[in-house]
């Protein structure tokens, strides 16, 4: 089925139609039909959230930029190492020893490489 017009499109040239069905165990790795649609239902909210992080973190970064510029317009450093050392702190304290890489990322991508 083509998603844009609703009609039935033939395979190209050389190839045939599959006509297996995938179910939703197969696409999501579980053992039962049940499972699967748990797995299928949560995987559709970590890709609500995924969403919502990437806009954060767009975010994030529209606002360091401000104070980036800020900073420097004022005769200061583009960047604060006391205030990237206490970003640090608050995730790791908050998620650990992985808090403190996705820390980093964080602040390699609103500040750039130092």
């Amino acid at each position: 089925m083509s998603s844009t017009t609703g009609t039935t499109t033939a395979p190209p040239a050389g190839t045939t139609a599959d006509t297996t069905a995938v179910t939703p165990a197969e696409l999501t790795g579980a053992r039962t039909d049940e499972a699967a649609v748990l797995i299928g239902g949560a995987r559709e909210r970590i890709d609500a959230l995924d969403d919502r992080i990437i806009g954060l973190v767009q975010e994030r970064m529209a606002v360091s930029a401000v104070i980036q510029q800020a900073r420097i317009a004022s005769g200061g450093r583009r960047v604060n190492l006391s205030r990237e050392t206490a970003v640090l702190g608050h995730y790791r304290d908050a998620l650990g020893k992985p808090g403190t890489a996705l820390a980093m990322t964080l602040l390699e991508l609103c500040r750039g490489r130092v």
